[in-house]
This record gives structure tokens, sequence and C-alpha cells, in this order.
């Protein structure tokens, strides 16, 4: 069945609507009972394909939202979905085969709020859907290890330091705003993102914007834990 859902009128506020998207029927199944049982959780539905979980979303507008890595591998439906507006999460099951630095650090570059292996307990995914909805951010302590790991001695520290600015502009990347939003926080013009996005690439030797945030998770520009810069900064 492609996709199923459970509606009952009148949700309390302090309860976290949550929908799945996952290609598993067994894991759909699973977390669905999963997720009736717990106080304070309501399963909205789920969805076994990308496309029926972005019309699944779409309706039922969940909290929460989990999302099978399998089904997205270049990181576009976590983008859409983050991009979607409202307090909608998008929480990633990562699996073995993609429980690498670099798939993590798109995903977080995507715009997922939070990360988590496929095969954790029950208690830590639940732990991890209320922390993206009360916090906005999770990162499964045993990933952080892989996200943080150091590059080869070569790549540990860009040729060039960045300056604040360029540090500001790489942070609201790594968020998943796009230009006109961190032009927006910075109080600057698209133009000169743009030009602080290309020096940014250019002393991370980095081919795109996704691989200059995983090249600077690895080399310790940026830190898993760091506070995120959504406050505008003060301007220059």
């Amino acid at each position: 069945m492609p996709v199923s859902t459970q509606q009952q009128p009148g949700r309390a506020t302090s309860t976290i609507g949550v929908a799945l998207i996952d290609g598993t029927p067994l894991v759909r199944e699973g977390l669905s009972s999963l997720l009736n049982r717990t106080a304070g959780l309501r399963f909205l539905g789920s969805a076994e394909s990308a496309q029926v979980g972005l019309r699944l979303c779409q309706r039922l507008r969940p909290d929460v939202v989990l999302v099978d890595a399998a089904l997205d591998p270049r990181g576009q439906l976590s983008h859409v979905l983050s991009a979607a507006g409202g307090s909608m999460r998008v929480l990633l099951l990562i699996d073995d085969a993609r429980r690498t630095n670099q798939y993590i650090a798109g995903a977080l570059a995507a715009g997922v709020a939070g990360v988590i292996r496929r095969s954790a307990q029950p208690n830590e995914l639940l732990r991890a859907i209320q922390a993206v909805h009360t916090e906005g951010r999770y990162l499964d302590p045993a990933l952080a290890p892989a996200l943080a790991a150091p590059a080869p001695r070569a790549q540990q520290t860009p040729r060039q330091p960045l300056s604040r600015r360029e540090h500001q502009v790489l942070q609201l990347i790594a968020d998943g705003l796009e230009n006109q939003a961190i032009a927006d926080i910075l109080y600057v013009s698209v133009e000169t993102v743009r030009t602080h996005v290309k020096s940014i690439l250019r002393k991370l030797s980095s081919r795109d914007r996704t691989h200059a945030v995983a090249v600077a998770f690895r080399s310790g520009v940026l830190v898993v834990d760091e506070q995120s810069p959504g406050s505008r900064p003060a301007r220059d």
C-alpha cells in the first residue's frame, strides 16, 4: 500500500505529529506501532516513495517527518521538505551504506534538522524526534565521530583562512539557506553573497557548496555543535 494515514480531529498542541517516508513495509509497520503507543506523539501516516511522501506531507503538515536515506540519495527530498516552510522538521534515517561524513554533511546542508542511524534503538529515535521538534537539531552521537573525522594532513586546513563574513556565509549554507536568504540575514546583496561563496569554494578547494560544507566539517572550520547563525548578525 503506497500511503497510509491516521487522522483524528482536534490534535492537542502539545502532541508532535509524525509522518514517515520509508521504502520498507516492515519498518513502516513497526514505526507506526511505536509512535502510536508513545505519549506525546501522534503518527499521521506513511508513504513508500519520495513522490507520494511529498504529497502526504503537503496534505498533513507533520511536525516531524522521518525520511529513509535510501529514498533521498542526493538530498533533494530533504531539501524540498525543509524548504516547505512552517514548523516541519526532517529527521533522516541513515543506513550503513550512507554512514559517511560526506553524506551526513550534505544532508545537513540540504536542510535536515537531524540524522540518526536506521538501526538505532526505539528510545533513541524517540529522543531524536523530540529534539528536532523542540531544539531544531539532532545528530546521532554514533554518527558524530564519522562527521568530525580528520581529513588527510594535506586537507586538514584550507590554504587560506576564511574571513569572519565568509565563515558566517558558510554556516548559513550548512543550515540549508540559499543565496537570497543569506543576503537577507547578513544585510548584503545577493551578488556579495555569490562573491563570498566563490571565495569559500576557492579557499576550501571545493567543487560546490555541499562539498564545501563537508570539507569544512572534516577540517574543523565548522563543528557539529556550532551554534546556528539563524539570528541576524550585526551589520559590517
